[in-house]
């Protein structure tokens, strides 16, 4: 089964909050051409584009910080409506009054299976006493949380609290909470991989490094040579890239290393980061086939005009 763990859908760029909107329209070279082009994040892209994964995780993004929403009703019914293919990660904001309500909420009533969390866009320390609140309800709830890096969303993100060692505190004080660093932590790879080797329940994803096939060859090598690959999410980032092109991407990446005396990652293991039981690692169960069919449409979320 070839499971995509991080992906994102929006009714609009500006749901991303304060500045996204600036840095996604940065010019991109095509056919000799600067042009700007803004990705297509809606249902019916994601729903192509998702096509190779059997299961494909839809990340949500809340931040007061930055003035983002993506609504959790608008994830929650989208992954209703593919219910056999899509399983939606509610985003949660620790810096709201109600974030430990939410968690119970978006998982009784809309079915989430896990969340995502992201500091740096959320302008909060990891070891926040709120955000730890929302980590011990999580981890009673047994729901595995992304942590998301989103220091390329706006100028105003704070760096310093997307440190993936500030979570081995996290990983300590909760040992059965199941925690993703998404990205590997880039550009903090070493330590994402030392927390991997650390923890039992710490995994990080490989989404958004496949797009850049040198940073993502240097990254699978340590994990390698670490001895940790075996805890690699496979992710695409889409809507910057497709499932199919990065397991294209996966499969091909010792062409870098090609003509060199340069190590290689084994092919078993870049299959294994392909097909990897993300379900069973992070402990998501799913409806039944009958439950499915007997379950009432989510209520629609009105799009964005």
């Amino acid at each position: 089964m070839i499971v995509d763990c991080h992906t994102h859908i929006w009714q609009s760029p500006e749901q991303l909050g304060d500045g996204a909107l600036t840095e996604l329209s940065r010019p991109t070279v095509v056919a000799g051409q600067k042009m700007r082009l803004l990705p297509q994040a809606d249902t019916a892209n994601h729903l192509l584009a998702s096509e190779p994964a059997d299961k494909t995780f839809v990340l949500g993004f809340r931040s007061n910080y930055l003035g983002a929403q993506i609504p959790n009703e608008y994830v929650a019914d989208y992954c209703r409506e593919h219910a056999d293919r899509m399983i939606g990660f509610a985003g949660i904001d620790p810096t709201d009054l109600d974030a430990v309500e939410q968690v119970s909420r978006v998982t009784q009533e809309l079915g989430m299976k896990g969340l995502c969390i992201c500091p740096a866009a959320q302008d909060f320390h990891p070891l926040d006493t709120r955000a730890m609140a929302v980590y011990e309800r999580a981890a009673a709830l047994h729901l595995p949380i992304f942590f998301y890096p989103g220091t390329h969303l706006s100028p105003k993100t704070k760096m310093e609290y997307a440190r993936p060692f500030l979570l081995d505190e996290v990983a300590r004080a909760f040992p059965n909470l199941k925690l993703v660093v998404s990205h590997i932590g880039y550009p903090w790879v070493d330590e994402a991989l030392v927390l991997l080797g650390k923890h039992t329940n710490v995994y990080a994803d490989v989404a958004a490094l496949l797009r850049r096939p040198w940073i993502a060859y240097d990254a699978l090598v340590r994990a390698h040579q670490f001895q940790v690959i075996d805890k690699l999410l496979f992710g695409s980032d889409f809507p910057f890239t497709t499932s199919s092109e990065c397991i294209e991407t996966l499969y091909t990446i010792n062409q870098v290393a090609m003509g060199t005396n340069m190590p290689t990652i084994p092919r078993e293991s870049l299959r294994g980061i392909v097909e990897r039981d993300a379900l069973g690692l992070l402990g998501i169960h799913l409806p039944s086939a009958r439950m499915l069919a007997s379950m009432p449409k989510q209520r629609r979320v009105q799009k964005a005009g």
